[in-house]
């Protein structure tokens, strides 16, 4: 983690356990060395860093260009490990990066569904995931938060108290035979595997 990373990191941590009681059920399934994708749902604002802070080493993420041209932090978000990408979300060279990212061993948080979700409910994955899993061979953490859309959700001009839970699945490996294709509907069909296990974790 870089300093400013690190400083944002406990920050986040602290203000996530404060404000919203967060707790994280199966932390021990964090995989916390290696290349690993981290596949979350997507329904509010504060999904990034909350997915972000389960994970004891630093995460990248992806983010839109144009937060970066936001006063104060927009210049800080570099270091922050944030990979601008276009507001369309269809940026090969945003894809490229996380390709690289992976492969030389970090972890890289995504969003199967490209967008948070309008009512809080999952919504059908896109095949961008299957194509950096096809590309890196990495492994797939599942992670789903529940009460972050209460808190938070899409078009809301301030945040609303609601408990936060973070559920880890399992990592999910993919063999050589599974990834071999390099055709989109393998790509989409890799998306869905996630997106399914995404929706099979429940709250306990």
């Amino acid at each position: 983690m870089t300093i400013v990373y690190n400083i944002f990191y406990n920050l986040a941590k602290l203000l996530a356990r404060m404000i919203f009681s967060m707790r994280v059920i199966h932390p021990e399934r964090m995989v916390e060395s290696g290349p690993l994708l981290i596949a979350v749902n997507h329904s509010s604002f504060f999904d990034p860093p909350l997915a972000g802070i389960c994970s004891r080493r630093g995460v990248y993420y992806l983010a839109r260009k144009t937060l970066l041209k936001w006063p104060f932090f927009g210049p800080l978000f570099p270091a922050m490990n944030v990979i601008p990408v276009e507001r369309d979300g269809n940026d090969m060279s945003a894809l490229r990066e996380v390709i690289k990212k992976v492969k030389e061993g970090n972890a890289v948080l995504l969003f199967p569904e490209g967008t948070r979700s309008v009512d809080g409910h999952l919504q059908p994955a896109r095949a961008g995931i299957g194509l950096v899993i096809a590309k890196t061979a990495a492994p797939v953490l599942p992670m789903r938060i529940f009460g972050a859309y209460e808190a938070f959700p899409k078009n809301a001009h301030r945040f609303q108290l609601s408990r936060i839970t973070v559920v880890i699945g399992e990592p999910i490996y993919f063999s050589e035979e599974e990834i071999s294709d390099t055709s989109r509907e393998t790509y989409q069909l890799l998306s869905n595997r996630v997106m399914q296990a995404i929706g099979a974790l429940k709250l306990p």
